[in-house]
């Protein structure tokens, strides 16, 4: 017990416990299986891009600018597969990866190479996309997909939604890359101080660019999930869905400052969030307490980073002093 209570993960594990049965006891049909997969089923969408959304803050940094990224994403895509109705639904997704990837690297060129904030310039990419995606869409929806685009969002794999295994395929490979590869530990290192990482070889700057290249392109992939599960496209669907994203990484245990983190903490942590909005909506609280929740979640999380980091900080300087 001591070893999990020293762990984010294992704290954050014993709160989706204790919560779930609180939640159980208003409402036995909480814990059900069918319940249970739904539930991660319509939070496949944020889970995904929490995965991505984790690699930014692992290198210190931020993406605001998801939103518009994944209605641009989803808009096109849409908008190809009505085009050429024949196309293969993985080929489709691989084009969400693409078109994502391509807003991301904008963001990561200007992040790496400018030297430019990464809160100002994913603001500033945001305000851009949602224009443009009014501009174009005249803020109509794109309905009427194909048969097979509708019919993939129906999947089940071993009794698993397509959405849910499409996020555990994605958790896994970044995971793999965090864990197993010179750039993913390069993230970890330039997250915890950018100069040292510089010191011992690593370009941070091609790391940089990579980080918001992955998140664009896994924001893309999220895309083709959503629509897979509501079956259109509605433009304005996605506005402020980054600050949900942000509270599952930062409820996950991710450092916000960088450094610190893990896809398995960011997992929980989205787990946690979609078991308190769900058990939210159980309650029958009003959605605008909801989204006040979300942001005391962020500040709440932040804060126990911040002292965390103070305490770890204080106790260094006692050990250097002896």
């Amino acid at each position: 017990m001591k070893k999990i209570l020293k762990s984010k993960e294992g704290i954050i594990l014993l709160l989706i416990i204790f919560i779930s049965a609180i939640i159980t006891l208003k409402n036995p049909d909480f814990l059900t299986t069918e319940n249970l997969l739904t539930l991660f089923k319509i939070n496949s969408v944020v889970a995904t891009m929490a995965i991505g959304m984790t690699l930014a803050i692992l290198t210190g940094g931020i993406d605001v600018s998801v939103g518009g990224n994944i209605a641009v994403s989803a808009m096109i895509v849409g908008y190809l597969s009505k085009m050429a109705p024949n196309l293969n639904i993985f080929f489709l997704i691989l084009i969400g990866f693409a078109i994502g990837a391509s807003i991301g690297s904008i963001n990561g060129m200007l992040i790496s190479f400018f030297n430019f904030p990464p809160i100002v310039v994913t603001l500033g990419v945001l305000s851009i996309l949602n224009g443009l995606l009014m501009y174009f869409s005249k803020g109509n929806w794109v309905n009427n997909l194909p048969v097979h685009y509708m019919e993939f969002g129906n999947i089940k794999i071993l009794g698993l939604p397509i959405q849910i295994l499409l996020f555990l395929f994605v958790a896994i490979v970044i995971h793999i890359f965090l864990k197993y590869t010179i750039i993913g530990r390069g993230i970890y290192a330039l997250g915890g101080d950018e100069n040292s990482a510089q010191r011992i070889g690593f370009n941070t700057k091609k790391i940089k660019f990579i980080v918001y290249m992955l998140l664009g392109g896994i924001v893309g992939i999220s895309s083709v999930i959503h629509t897979s599960i509501v079956k259109q496209v509605d433009p304005t669907a996605y506005s402020g869905i980054e600050l949900i994203v942000i509270a599952a990484v930062v409820l996950g245990g991710v450092n916000i400052n960088g450094g610190y983190g893990t896809v398995l903490g960011t997992t929980l942590g989205i787990i946690l969030l979609s078991i308190i909005n769900n058990g939210m909506i159980i309650m029958h609280i009003p959605v605008f307490w909801q989204k006040i929740a979300t942001a005391l979640i962020i500040l709440f999380a932040v804060s126990i980073d911040i002292i965390q980091r103070k305490i770890k900080e204080k106790n260094t300087y006692k050990v250097d002093i002896v």
